[in-house]
């Protein structure tokens, strides 16, 4: 047997580290070549590693949240190749045997695991790298934490020989503490402890002299790690609202007639994508931003400079389930309607399925952040840096307004507009949500040259 330890290779120009984000694999764990062992996060995009040789998971390089230098080894791997002293990790060497119980539940499961699958094979002892049985501990029955400075003992018969462990998930554990519930004394169909055993326990078990104690309905306290495209979030907001004076400018805009036209091209369009409100909201941002070239711009803060762009290269802020995600449309001043529809479908998906490439990611020059149907009345949206200005579109409402002496009914949306006051004025911003409130209200002005 040998090891192999596979390290963070260089994954994006001027990378020097990487954020884990999620493991695929954990100690004991038998891989194989080419197999999906972790997610590693850049600042410009979330990258697959896959094992390089097959054997059996020995060593992880941390935690998820936990940032890996490029060159520095992220996983130890037990072959039957032979691998040269070069590439052997710098640690504390793992034991060939091992001299003392597992640290949890969770490894007494995983080295039993192993032994079973390699007869006549010590498992390896816990990880140096994760840091194993370092941290608070359960007791396989779901008792008190041990006592983390100290490693757990085998659970000893009167014979001397160990008992079997009963495996339970961590919640099942959590929850039987709290209930004051043995797990030894729940009996279970399958191999492990599950909810469903402990709601049988509870229901039967007071007839054996158990006593349930006073239940809470209140939600336990949930603390959760800012790690992954989180903390990019929060880090990126935290600077922006640092370095940026930030004013919102709001105006209603009258969008009956536009929404009548989308009905109408929509009912003609065929084959292709259907038309929301955003594509003909980006056609008019992009007739409109020549006029106005402070609005599509960047601001180098260090050097002091102020480009102001004359292609539009339109970030879109999208919702995923790991967060807000920016990817940019580029030159969306050469695509027409049925063109920034197909573009914006695309790249939603591929946010949302974590596909972006880097260079869909970066680059933008304005931003557009819409919360759909949500809308709201008014948003003022955060400036997405080194950009200068970013708009957000609001719920479209029908209210009735005056139109001489007559009330009519009315389409009506709000339209935000925060900017940069370092290089955008608030007249500018006033006078640019103006010449685009035109193009809006009256839409065959789209079409025109």
């Amino acid at each position: 047997m040998a090891r192999f330890t596979f390290k963070l290779p260089d994954i994006g120009e001027g990378i020097s580290e990487a954020e884990i984000v999620a493991w695929h694999v954990k100690v004991g764990d038998r891989i194989e070549e080419d197999q999906q062992i972790a997610d590693m996060m850049t600042d410009k995009a979330t990258v697959e590693m896959e094992s390089p040789v097959s054997g059996i998971v020995i060593e992880l390089a941390g935690e998820v949240g936990d940032q890996v230098s490029i060159g520095a080894a992220l996983v130890v791997i037990e072959t039957e190749g032979d691998f040269s002293a070069a590439e052997a990790p710098a640690l504390e060497p793992v034991s060939d045997t091992v001299n003392i119980a597992p640290t949890s539940a969770e490894q007494i499961e995983v080295a039993e695991q192993y032994e079973a699958e390699n007869p006549g094979v010590e498992a390896p002892s816990p990880s140096p790298l994760r840091g194993e049985g370092r941290g608070e501990g359960t007791s396989a029955t779901g008792g008190a934490p041990s006592d983390p400075a100290q490693p757990l003992s085998p659970i000893l018969s009167p014979e001397g020989e160990r008992e079997k462990v009963v495996l339970a998930s961590p919640a099942v554990r959590a929850r039987a503490a709290d209930l004051g519930i043995d797990l030894a004394q729940v009996k279970t169909e399958g191999d492990r402890v599950r909810h469903a055993d402990l709601d049988a326990f509870l229901r039967y078990g007071q007839g054996q002299g158990y006593h349930a104690p006073h239940i809470s309905h209140a939600r336990a306290d949930e603390a959760i790690k800012v790690i992954g495209m989180r903390r990019r979030i929060a880090e990126n907001m935290a600077a922006s609202k640092r370095a940026i004076p930030h004013f919102t400018y709001v105006d209603e805009i009258d969008v009956t007639a536009l929404e009548a036209m989308r009905a109408d091209l929509n009912g003609a369009r065929g084959q292709r994508p259907k038309l929301t409100m955003l594509p003909l909201l980006i056609a008019a941002i992009c007739k409109t931003v020549p006029a106005f070239p402070m609005i599509n711009a960047r601001y180098d803060d260090e050097a002091g400079v102020v480009t102001r762009h004359g292609a539009v290269h339109l970030g879109m802020a999208t919702q995923t389930d790991a967060g807000l995600t920016v990817p940019v449309i580029r030159d969306a001043q050469d695509r027409n309607v049925w063109q920034l529809a197909a573009e914006i479908l695309r790249l939603a998906e591929a946010a949302r399925a974590n596909k972006l490439k880097p260079d869909e990611m970066g680059g933008g020059t304005l931003t557009v952040t819409s919360l759909g149907p949500l809308g709201g009345i008014a948003t003022t949206p955060v400036i997405n840096r080194p950009e200068v200005a970013i708009i957000g579109p609001n719920k479209i409402v029908e209210r009735p307004v005056f139109v001489g002496d007559e009330i009519v009914r009315a389409k009506l949306m709000n339209l935000s507009i925060s900017c940069d006051h370092r290089v955008v004025d608030g007249w500018d911003a006033a006078s640019f949500v103006q010449a685009l409130k035109r193009y809006l209200e009256t839409p065959v002005l789209l079409f025109a040259d």
